[in-house]
């Protein structure tokens, strides 16, 4: 733990909803083009998801994305094995090497659209071109008066970050006719910004994108696509509302039928053939397809105190100053007369005024105790609920929801057991790092606190463990996630349905990183830091440090060796005895008994096609 949980089975349902939902609105409305979806690779780079995005959408000719040079030797690989007529799309900013990479698309027969971010691009691409010989398809970012107000709309917008101006489009278009180029412009992009909130912005957009598009085929570029870019949003708490930068006040089958009217719209009193309609909605394919699980491994309790005695209280009365005397005997006061407000105004002004009676010394930490607990105590007779409670999880939230602790994106998380009991405490979640920040105490529906069980030995459940599911976390957060207190990625499992006995199949799990890798991430070297160690314990133990003597020493030395080496190998996480196991033994173990403790497990006899050939048997 932290576990990963990959279904790529929802993956192939999502995108399927989505090309689905586009067939349906180009039939209804008599569009006379198709959709051609484009997957951005920046959403999830793992390699399995992005194949199987590949081969799931390749019946519909469902493309990809990038917006790097990695991102496009990505992308040229995986398509190898995709559709012949996918689009690869090359968005982002672009230098030399990243232009001639996807020139070197083009010639190796991808469907590759270089996508112009700046004016200034253009003199690369018409330069190298030429050099390596290869006709270019070339695209261009239009920037968009429509603006989104939400958090996700800082892109667009005249003062966007991205994109051309009316103005560059038309020198772009000027210096592609003189260069002989201007068949070679066929697609026009933009980016209202992610979680469009309304079908109402979505179409004012693409009614003004359709326009450029228009005037771009007047001005006699050779125009076949029009790519709308992310903003399919996900209602991430349920509320389906479009005032909430985590909800959406549509359905897919909206969406689509929203984008297809428009562009049929303009497209139809301009006289314009229509468009090949792309859109490059990662967050809608992959957010629901992973969960990430994790463990509470404790959480804070409240001890209240019995009712102290007479005699106790007296003689602690008598150690107050006068302001917390009075206190005192108000809160005494309004307890007889069933005040309840007012016991807990006297009760928090008691408590503040001991606090500062033990800061200058008058009072004892014996004293401080006491009070607390008196206090303690009011509030549980008077019937104030429990406090809430921080449950400390074996996670980082910088690693695994980075978009939380980056600007509060809320998911929702849930136990993922003990669901036929009835959560009796209220809580937050505290991860493992050093850092304040390091915490969950937002939740969906605006609730600062989660409704959970009670945890501990003799808390019932999994001898004691309690594991928490956070959903719709498959998009940018694993690419997103960083080494705060070199805490490093989740493992990662991968199910498939099957034909087995439970309809499920793990047919991978891939182990986090280890100490060693997180530390090579921050540039150290672990076999050099392992000799330094190791040389260090040698001393250790020639200078007498260490019990025993001879081959005594020589065992020692090994042992503490040992650990040093093994300590490089483990991960980051906490780990409890009913934990994930990842191992060679286990692996070894899974193979000799694929059917372990009645859960199944993949073979390629039962299971075709159901994963890549490097899919293996693994068990935990």
């Amino acid at each position: 733990m932290p576990l990963v949980v990959r279904f790529p089975d929802v993956l192939k349902n999502r995108l399927e909803t989505l090309q689905s939902a586009f067939d349906m609105a180009v039939n209804s409305q008599g569009y006379e083009a198709h959709y051609q979806g484009v997957y951005p690779v920046k959403c999830n780079q793992d390699r399995f998801v992005v194949e199987d995005i590949v081969k799931f959408g390749s019946p519909y000719r469902f493309g990809l994305e990038a917006g790097s040079k990695p991102e496009l030797l990505l992308a040229m690989n995986c398509l190898s094995k995709g559709s012949a007529d996918a689009l690869l799309v090359c968005n982002g900013f672009k230098d030399t090497e990243y232009i001639s990479l996807a020139l070197v698309a083009r010639k190796l027969l991808l469907n590759t659209v270089i996508v112009l971010e700046q004016e200034e691009e253009l003199d690369l691409v018409i330069d190298i071109s030429r050099k390596m010989a290869v006709r270019p398809v070339i695209g261009l970012r239009a920037k968009l008066r429509t603006k989104h107000s939400g958090h996700f709309g800082s892109t667009s917008g005249e003062k966007g970050k991205f994109g051309l101006t009316t103005t560059q489009i038309l020198r772009v278009v000027k210096k592609l006719d003189e260069s002989g180029m201007l068949d070679c412009l066929q697609l026009l992009h933009f980016h209202i910004g992610s979680q469009i909130p309304t079908t109402e912005l979505l179409a004012d957009g693409v009614g003004e994108a359709t326009q450029i598009y228009s005037e771009l085929v007047r001005l006699g570029a050779g125009m076949k696509f029009i790519d709308i870019g992310g903003g399919l949003g996900i209602d991430y708490d349920g509320s389906k509302s479009s005032n909430s930068d985590v909800s959406v006040g549509y359905g897919i089958e909206e969406y689509a039928s929203a984008v297809v009217q428009a562009v049929l719209y303009v497209c139809d009193r301009k006289g314009v053939k229509h468009p090949v309609i792309c859109s490059e909605s990662g967050r809608a394919i992959v957010s629901h397809h992973s969960i990430l699980i994790f463990e509470a491994v404790s959480a804070s309790t409240t001890h209240v105190s019995t009712q102290p005695s007479s005699g106790g209280l007296q003689s602690l009365v008598e150690t107050l100053n006068e302001d917390a005397r009075a206190d005192y005997r108000n809160l005494s006061a309004a307890a007889v007369r069933g005040e309840y407000d007012t016991c807990l105004l006297y009760s928090d002004q008691l408590k503040q005024r001991c606090v500062e009676q033990f800061k200058d010394g008058s009072l004892d930490i014996e004293q401080l105790a006491a009070v607390d607990s008196i206090c303690d105590w009011v509030s549980k007779a008077i019937g104030v609920a429990d406090p809430v409670r921080t449950y400390h999880v074996n996670l980082s939230v910088f690693t695994s929801i980075p978009d939380f602790w980056g600007f509060s994106q809320l998911f929702p998380i849930v136990p993922i057991h003990r669901l036929d009991e009835k959560p009796t405490m209220r809580g937050i979640l505290s991860d493992l790092t050093c850092d304040s920040d390091g915490k969950v105490d937002k939740f969906i529906g605006g609730e600062s606190s989660l409704p959970l069980h009670e945890i501990g030995s003799n808390a019932g459940g999994d001898g004691g463990r309690y594991y928490l599911g956070m959903f719709l976390g498959g998009a940018y957060e694993e690419a997103l996630g960083g080494l705060h207190n070199l805490f490093g990625g989740p493992s990662v499992v991968r199910v498939l349905q099957s034909d087995s006995p439970h309809s499920f199949a793990v047919t991978r799990s891939v182990p986090g990183p280890s100490c060693a890798d997180v530390l090579r991430a921050m540039q150290f070297e672990p076999e050099l830091m392992f000799e330094t160690l190791k040389h260090r314990a040698e001393e250790f133990l020639e200078q007498g440090e260490g019990e025993g003597e001879g081959e005594d020493k020589g065992l020692a030395f090994a042992s503490l060796t040992s650990s040093l080496a093994q300590s490089f190998h483990n991960m980051p996480y906490l780990v409890s005895s009913s934990s994930c196991c990842f191992t060679a033994e286990a692996t070894a173990s899974a193979s000799a008994n694929a059917n372990n403790g009645g859960y199944y497990y993949y073979s390629e006899d039962n299971a075709a096609d159901c994963a890549t050939e490097e899919d293996e048997i693994w068990s935990y």
